[in-house]
């Protein structure tokens, strides 16, 4: 049951309980009074009633009985008083045998007359007698003895019936149930309503935490009243300190051991000094599901146990048949800084992975000598070049000078300048290719220093500004000054971005939209989008894009992408291109925040 549930159930059922037990009180006292107001009228009767039956003498030769009948004042009294109340029956002198001598209905005079239950006595007994009284219906009388010659001589008695205040208590009943029903509904709403009010400040930190979760940083909360004010306060205090911790670089944060182990390539485990594993990592929980009964794997953990010395290495000898790598286990002696021995850690290294890195190591020192010895050759290439274009243009200047009178001389002229203007041409064109590949194998070395990309992506745009003019292009720009700096070469990077830039507007002939935006990701790292609506890149060349010298434009050279995945990589960011065709494209370059 959660707590609004709860505060709704125990604030409705304490009014409830509150009304139906003042509601109760009230009926009683209802019923108190009815039955004493009828006590009272009919105490009144029998004073009335008395006090003429002392005034009666009976004549010579007859007996008081006779004379009480006949009468008049008694007489009277004795039929008017029922008229005194709607709860009186009946008023009577009875005699001592329960005759009655004299009654407010002649026709039962000389007839017994039973004794009922006196009405005082009833109200006497307390809260369930008068409720009793009330809710049956009975008949209760009011008694007072009649004396004569100072000895009793019988009892005036008046009969009073509980029908009509029966019928009035349950007319008060059905008000109370509906008051009672009425301060359910009032009391149910109304706690929903308090409940909703005193619960949102556990909303709120509700809310504040899931925003915590999500990464967000300086979250602040919005606490109404002053007893929250301190709570507040505190989380807030908390949120800047998550905030300067996720904000600080990573070699100075504080690394959760686990997590370091978990990423570990090598097979790592904790043991007690009893045997017992007290930690595993990802790779040691696959290798002790498959060799933890290995016997030189158990054996060096029991010896090191054993001998509380630091024991290997010791290979696991790989099964021809079995796809699993090498192992080369080691393992050691772990004590404090009492000299107490807690236990041993063992580590298995895979000799595969080790052998795989090894050759990527050897494969990337080849490729990187190739390379050099690629860049000599293409300098080298670079030179004949320079100097087959100074001859070429000697021999221009030459042909130039030379007059021939016949026209078939002046054909033959024209024919060779022909022939010369296309060899310039193409070792133009060659020496292009030479520079960007030089450019692209041997780029200029980094200068990195804080950049701010909202003033560089600003540098971009008014730069790319003329050609977007001339292509129709609408130029967009989403970048927060207050976004993170990023270590990186200010000129290289802004080559990048306009490389990306030039690109999107040529890819647009008819017109349409570029955007440039940047933005930070909760892993600390920038991400800069350089998006277009143009004829987007078909998927078949999607793939090729970053080659060197891949291009599908007529005069393209190849280099530009190349260049920009080339740049991206020396800052140790990321490239992502998402293209539809007759869409548009989008070039995302991720990096790492200063």
């Amino acid at each position: 049951m959660s707590i609004k549930t709860k505060q709704v159930a125990g604030v409705t059922t304490l009014v409830v309980v509150m009304v139906a037990l003042l509601t109760a009180y009230h009926l009683a006292t209802l019923a108190r009074l009815s039955l004493q107001e009828t006590q009272d009228r009919g105490e009144m009767i029998t004073r009335a009633l008395f006090q003429s039956a002392l005034k009666v003498v009976a004549p010579p030769g007859t007996d008081l009985s006779a004379a009480l009948r006949a009468d008049g004042g008694v007489r009277s009294i004795l039929e008017s008083g029922i008229g005194y109340g709607p709860n009186i029956t009946y008023v009577a002198i009875v005699n001592q045998q329960g005759i009655a001598i004299a009654h407010s209905t002649p026709a039962n005079e000389g007839q017994a007359l039973p004794e009922q239950e006196e009405l005082q006595d009833v109200i006497a007994h307390g809260l369930l007698a008068q409720l009793r009284a009330v809710t049956t219906d009975n008949t209760y009388e009011i008694r007072r003895p009649l004396l004569a010659d100072d000895q009793q001589f019988g009892s005036l008695r008046v009969g009073v019936s509980t029908l009509l205040i029966q019928d009035e208590f349950k007319e008060n009943m059905r008000l109370a149930a509906g008051s009672v029903v009425a301060a359910l509904f009032i009391a149910t709403f109304a706690s929903m309503f308090l409940a909703q009010w005193m619960l949102r400040p556990i909303h709120v930190i509700q809310s504040g935490l899931t925003r915590l979760g999500r990464g967000e940083l300086d979250v602040s909360l919005d606490l109404p009243g002053e007893e929250f004010r301190d709570l507040g306060s505190s989380f807030e205090a908390v949120s800047a300190q998550l905030s300067a911790v996720r904000t600080r670089p990573l070699p100075a944060a504080a690394t959760d051991l686990e997590s370091v182990m978990e990423n570990l390539e090598d097979a790592v485990a904790l043991f007690a000094p009893s045997g017992e594993v007290m930690f595993t990592n990802a790779a040691m929980k696959v290798l002790l599901l498959e060799h933890r009964d290995h016997p030189a794997m158990k054996g060096l953990i029991d010896q090191t146990l054993a001998g509380r010395k630091s024991l290997g290495p010791v290979s696991i000898a790989k099964d021809p048949d079995d796809e699993a790598p090498e192992r080369l286990l080691v393992t050691h002696a772990i004590y404090d800084n009492t000299e107490r021995f807690l236990g041993a850690m063992l580590v298995a290294r895979n000799l595969g992975y080790l052998s795989h890195v090894y050759t990527t190591l050897n494969y990337s020192r080849k490729l990187s000598a190739l390379g050099r010895l690629m860049a000599g050759v293409a300098h080298e290439v670079k030179n004949p070049l320079n100097a087959m274009t100074i001859h070429l243009e000697l021999l221009k200047q030459k042909l130039s000078k030379q007059s021939a009178p016949a026209a078939a001389g002046a054909l033959v002229t024209t024919d060779v300048n022909k022939h010369v203007n296309v060899i310039a041409q193409e070792i133009q064109r060659l020496d292009e290719v030479v520079v960007g590949f030089l450019k692209f194998a041997r780029p200029e070395e980094l200068k990195l220093q804080p950049v701010k990309l909202a003033a560089l992506i600003s540098d971009v745009a008014t730069s790319v500004g003329v050609e977007a003019d001339r292509c129709n292009v609408s130029l967009k720009v989403d970048c927060s000054a207050s976004l993170p700096s990023i270590n990186a070469d200010p000129g290289m990077l802004r080559q990048a971005i306009l490389n990306l830039a030039i690109n999107a507007c040529q890819a647009m002939p008819n017109g349409g939209t570029l955007k440039m935006s940047c933005r930070s990701t909760s892993s600390h790292r920038v991400e800069v989008d350089v998006e277009d609506t143009g004829v987007g890149i078909a998927p078949d060349h999607l793939g090729k894009i970053f080659d060197l010298y891949f291009t599908t434009k007529e005069k393209g050279s190849g280099i530009g992408l190349s260049m920009v995945y080339r740049i991206v990589q020396l800052h140790d960011g990321e490239v992502e291109v998402q293209s539809t065709p007759g869409s548009g494209t989008r070039f995302r370059l991720i990096f790492p925040q200063a």
